[in-house]
């Protein structure tokens, strides 16, 4: 069973772009782009390994989606982007995470 990473952006086709660029990797990919998005995510799928967030977000809406992920799942490592990459860093981003996160299913993917 594939690990799942729950991607949150700014907007939903930016998540399916990143999800697409990134099939060659054995992961389920969630995406949520608002707050109520990432609450039915985080209830609905309890395999949700971590939380990527890209930086296209306003600061006060990312740190509310960081309380929300840590209320409602404190198990889940979350990682914020960096903006200074810019929209092309993040799939690299992703990538480089879910490496970290999840290495012994890319070895064995």
């Amino acid at each position: 069973m594939k690990p799942v990473v729950l991607l949150i952006g700014k907007l939903p086709n930016v998540i399916g772009d990143v999800a697409q660029r990134l099939d060659h990797m054995p992961i389920q990919w969630l995406g949520a782009h608002d707050q109520d998005e990432v609450r039915r995510q985080l209830e609905a799928e309890p395999r949700i390994a971590c939380a990527i967030m890209g930086a296209g977000l306003d600061d006060k809406i990312r740190g509310e989606m960081v309380g929300i992920i840590a209320a409602l799942r404190p198990d889940i490592c979350i990682h914020l982007k960096d903006r200074a990459s810019g929209p092309d860093g993040l799939v690299p981003f992703v990538e480089r995470v879910v490496q970290h996160e999840i290495p012994e299913t890319l070895e064995t993917g």
